[in-house]
């Protein structure tokens, strides 16, 4: 597996390990820039490409107009990372936590954005986004950005708490309209913010931005609340706030939660037509990387 490496030395050799095993199976791209607004109609002349013959002009007027646009662009991509204390878990040694996973998660699709030619930009938040790069495409931009993500690998803070939603709305008005922005997060906010972090995901979809959303959870440990039956003292990473209980008192009542939010979180996705994939941290990142990449390069 490409994490028995040591992370905090080879982020970068990870990330092209895990793009060089997906592009051996490439036919094209997984992502796509996207053409600025429409400008205006202009007579079709001989030899322009059929594709932006206006049909429907055609239709109505019994002639031939092609479509002109602003302007073509590459790629534009923002790869967004919670921080916050939440991401930080599990603590235990030896074990890949939810922000490692999505720092080589993000390291790779940085390298693969590299060799698209497209151009990049990195924000990260916890309680507000402290750190927000311009998007650009040239290499010292690139080693730039992944020397934050290395720099972010080790990161150990206790009480930092989650504001996604104005982290999202900051995205949503800063990056250019018609970007790609990949959001790495847990999605553990307070409960009394859920609706206003649905709100800046809306705001994301409003300014059409295309979005995707890897939703990193320990599925043992937080979905499935796999404890063994003795008295554990739970600690809320974000707030620090203490809970003594054995775990069989409240797992099912603590998984029909969980299950709920998940489901919740699953359907704000679809009606903001939000591509959500479900992270597992038992599940390698290569594998789940390749597994997405592989499914959207097919309904491209």
């Amino acid at each position: 597996m490409i994490l028995q490496q040591p992370l905090n030395e080879n982020l970068e050799l990870i990330a092209r390990q895990v793009v060089e095993g997906f592009i051996l199976g490439l036919h094209k791209s997984p992502f796509h820039g996207f053409s600025v607004e429409f400008a205006e109609h202009r007579l079709y002349n001989q030899g322009d490409p059929l594709r932006h013959i206006d049909w429907r002009v055609y239709g109505r007027t019994d002639k031939l107009f092609v479509k002109r646009f602003e302007e073509e662009t590459n790629l534009r991509c923002c790869l967004v990372l919670d921080t916050s204390s939440s991401m930080q878990f599990p603590r235990d040694s030896g074990r890949i936590n939810k922000l490692q996973f999505s720092c080589v998660a993000a390291a790779s699709l940085l390298q693969l954005m590299k060799r698209q030619l497209d151009a990049s930009a990195l924000a990260m938040f916890d309680e507000s986004v402290y750190y927000m790069s311009d998007c650009r495409s040239s290499h010292s931009h690139y080693r730039m950005l992944m020397n934050e993500l290395q720099r972010t690998l080790d990161l150990q803070t206790d009480n930092k708490v989650t504001n996604a939603a104005a982290a999202l709305h900051l995205v949503a008005e800063q990056m250019h309209k018609r970007s790609l922005v990949v959001v790495f997060s847990d999605m553990m906010d307070d409960a009394d913010h859920m609706e206003d972090l649905f709100s800046a995901l809306q705001h994301l979809r409003y300014n059409k931005h295309e979005v995707i959303l890897f939703h990193v959870v320990d599925g043992a440990a937080e979905l499935a609340f796999e404890f063994e039956n003795r008295p554990y003292e739970f600690v809320d990473m974000e707030s620090g706030e203490r809970v003594k209980l054995q775990p069989h008192q409240i797992r099912e009542q603590y998984i029909e939660k969980m299950n709920e939010f998940r489901l919740e979180v699953e359907r704000r996705c679809h009606q903001y037509h939000i591509d959500r994939v479900a992270v597992d941290l038992a599940r390698p990142v290569d594998e789940v990387l390749h597994a997405f990449l592989i499914k959207r390069n097919k309904l491209m």
